[in-house]
């Protein structure tokens, strides 16, 4: 067993063919931990706090529209774990529903200026 609550890797790709990213969070008892990469791991972890149950581990809706619009070609996943539970999660910003879930966790995945995750 870990000995964090959260230990979860970020693999960035701003388009296709660019160089990957690569971004760590650890806590521990509601705080960020040392080897935190990420840019802002207080932010980070907000925002995984916040939304990572319902982003993480989706229940299915058949009824849910997505908007067509195109936000552009930044990709990331994520995997580790979040309170004991396996994370294999993957971000676009293919359409309005994955842009809405990107700008969720964009302090997770390197949301910071200059980024694609500030948006």
């Amino acid at each position: 067993m870990s000995r964090y609550d959260v230990e979860l890797t970020v693999t960035l790709r701003e388009a296709p063919g660019a160089t990957e990213q690569e971004f760590v969070l650890l806590a521990a008892d509601g705080e960020p931990a040392a080897g935190s990469t990420v840019p802002d791991p207080r932010a980070a972890l907000a925002a995984v706090e916040q939304y990572g149950e319902e982003i993480f581990f989706p229940v299915p809706r058949p009824d849910r529209r997505c908007t067509q619009v195109y936000g552009g070609p930044q990709t990331a996943t994520v995997t580790g774990t979040f309170r004991g539970n396996r994370v294999d999660c993957r971000f676009s910003r293919t359409d309005g529903c994955e842009i809405a879930k990107w700008r969720s966790m964009a302090p997770l995945l390197g949301g910071v200026a200059g980024s694609t995750g500030a948006i």
